[in-house]
């Protein structure tokens, strides 16, 4: 089978789909024909060298696919259709996958479709509920709407909870899709101060819940943006992981409850029911067409170096797939 590696670590030049061998199952797992997969940022850490928890030389942690081999699994059959996160590999025309990670994909979804759901869907899961703890009715902010953990957190939030969405992005027709999701107050973080917006929106309150992918240079405003109470879900650092000068009465004084997050390094066992509380409380959102993966572009996997320099350019409204077949 073939399968996408970095030749040594660095610049998307280095990615080359090359000849491998077929993994081999082990207990629990199932054999997946891939149809197709996702870029990720962890991806983009792993070509660079920088993830120390990636064992499998293959980049790729999610795939949609059909499945080849069961290992003995009285779940799921030969021939059916599957989505989830895998440990390493999916950059490949076959991956072996954790059983009880397995999803059914819904009929209505194609195989590009379903491949945008697992890695998004449910750290944006894993954030507003196991973490951020969000309730119905809340206000929650939603940073970097446009991207693909953003457009499924929006979602998630007005779908589950009927929370009051405030969603950030540095261009107009991201926020446009935003709204068309469900994002209540839209704020243009390139013309406006997010921070007062927040203000204005909760009357002068803040949001219950925010959910932080930039990190050091939203500290100071994403402080002010919050509520008494509030909690605060750092899931990435892109704009920088230093903060300088952190008061930390500041956080006792309003009585934040901070949380920082990886999904990717999380315990097999975590992931497993992780994924069974996401598809119990999702699966027939997505059936109905309540909850829907967001796609910017579908390239084919030989040109898996324009799709990493795509997601290096930061102009993805959604997820950026890789059709393997």
């Amino acid at each position: 089978m073939q399968g996408v590696i970095a030749k040594q670590p660095g610049g998307p030049e280095q990615l080359a789909y090359v000849e491998m061998d077929e993994p081999k199952l082990k207990a629990g797992e199932l054999l997946i024909e891939v149809h197709a997969t996702a870029v990720n940022r962890t991806d983009i850490l792993n070509r660079e060298g920088k993830s120390g928890y990636a064992l499998n030389p293959i980049i790729g942690i999610e795939v949609a696919g059909v499945v080849a081999e069961t290992n003995g699994n009285k779940e799921f059959s030969i021939g059916d259709r599957v989505m989830g996160l895998v440990n390493g590999g999916a950059y490949a025309e076959k991956v072996a996958m954790p059983a009880n990670r397995a999803m059914l994909i819904p009929k209505s979804l194609t195989f590009e479709e379903a491949a945008a759901i697992p890695e998004v869907y449910l750290t944006a899961f894993q954030t507003l509920y196991w973490l951020g703890n969000l309730k119905k009715y809340e206000t929650v902010l939603i940073h970097a709407g446009g991207s693909g953990v953003g457009t499924a957190a929006i979602q998630l939030a007005k779908r589950l909870s009927h929370a009051k969405v405030l969603t950030t992005a540095g261009t107009d027709e991201k926020l446009q899709v935003c709204k068309q999701l469900g994002a209540d107050v839209l704020i243009n973080y390139k013309s406006a101060s997010f921070d007062e917006e927040v203000q204005k929106a909760t009357n002068q309150e803040g949001a219950d819940l925010i959910l932080d992918f930039v990190g050091a240079s939203y500290w100071e405003r994403n402080y002010r943006s919050i509520a008494i109470d509030g909690r605060w879900v750092l899931i990435g650092v892109l704009g920088g992981s230093t903060v300088e000068k952190v008061k930390l009465m500041d956080l006792m004084a309003k009585r934040i409850q901070l949380t920082g997050t990886l999904l990717t390094p999380r315990s097999d066992q975590y992931k497993a029911e992780l994924t069974k509380d996401f598809s119990e409380k999702t699966s027939a959102l997505f059936d109905n067409k309540s909850l829907q993966p967001v796609i910017d572009q579908v390239f084919p996997i030989e040109d898996v170096a324009k799709a990493h320099r795509h997601m290096e350019s930061n102009k993805n409204i959604g997820k950026i797939l890789l059709k393997v077949k």
